[in-house]
């Protein structure tokens, strides 16, 4: 018996090819990376997440993992992806 015309679902998911797979990876991981800055309150190297794919410049407020104060963090992000993250004690 043919069929013709139509669709049949085997059940089996199409799998992607290892460059689609790869170029994945690579859009997932140029998009989210880390940054550092020095805490005026307590001193201490903070390291934070930044997502290039918000935008050049950001502000946001974070507390200080260390002793809690919040922080203005200022994240500039350059040509090349790269961040740049500033915090002032507020």
């Amino acid at each position: 018996m043919a069929v013709t015309g139509h669709a049949i679902n085997t059940g089996r998911l199409k799998r992607k090819s290892n460059a689609e797979e790869k170029a994945r990876r690579r859009v997932h991981k140029s998009a989210h990376q880390e940054a550092v800055y020095i805490c005026d309150s307590c001193g201490e190297e903070i390291v934070v997440p930044v997502d290039i794919s918000a935008g050049s410049h950001q502000d946001y407020v974070e507390d200080c993992p260390v002793r809690c104060h919040p922080m203005t963090l200022h994240v500039d992000i350059n040509p090349d992806g790269e961040a740049h993250v500033q915090g002032e004690h507020q």
